[in-house]
């Protein structure tokens, strides 16, 4: 069994400048959990054997033809009380990010052990109360951080490196559903 999971994948523009703010992070309180994690807002995390990815690839595929993409803007940042130190969407974003995660959520038919219902990009986790404070203070200023959210990932755990690697994406088509077209007609 290997460790998946499914993420919202920001454009690369986003990841770099998530990266920087990560590494101003570190140079200030050290090596901290997820540092060298690559942006993403997390959907699940799940186990699988590995001969089921063809059939995971195929119902991701199926979940994004029918999602529409829709620019997301981060305005501000916040921490959860566990530690977390994170970007957070303006209210607009967030409603759309989390109909995307609960129409994953809903239509992804194998067991997860994580489901993320808050949508969030991280810059760090299990950070100590301390260091939150030195972040709130290094991060005082709000961003503007916006992307087109159209792609969703499936990403591996690699054990070596101990960080999730992408291997595959899933664009969003933005078709419309049978069940929609039907009811338009009657």
């Amino acid at each position: 069994m290997k460790k998946y999971s499914i993420v919202i994948q920001p454009s690369n523009s986003v990841t770099e400048e998530v990266k920087q703010m990560k590494e101003l992070l570190a140079s200030k309180i050290g090596w901290y959990n997820s540092k060298n994690s690559v942006a993403h807002i997390t959907i699940n995390e799940f186990e699988r054997d590995e001969k089921e990815l063809i059939k995971i690839k195929s119902k991701l595929t199926e979940i994004t033809t029918y999602l529409k993409p829709h620019e997301v803007h981060f305005t501000s940042f916040d921490a959860f009380p566990h530690g977390a130190f994170f970007l957070k969407p303006d209210v607009t974003s967030r409603y759309y990010l989390k109909e995307i995660m609960t129409s994953v959520h809903k239509k992804f038919p194998y067991s997860t052990n994580i489901k993320s219902y808050e949508p969030h990009i991280s810059i760090g986790r299990r950070i100590q109360p301390n260091n939150i404070k030195i972040a709130k203070s290094l991060f005082s200023k709000n961003p503007n951080i916006s992307f087109i959210c159209d792609t969703i990932a499936l990403r591996c755990f690699n054990v070596d490196r101990k960080q999730f690697d992408i291997i595959a994406t899933f664009p969003f088509l933005g078709k419309e559903s049978q069940d929609v077209i039907q009811g338009l007609l009657f």
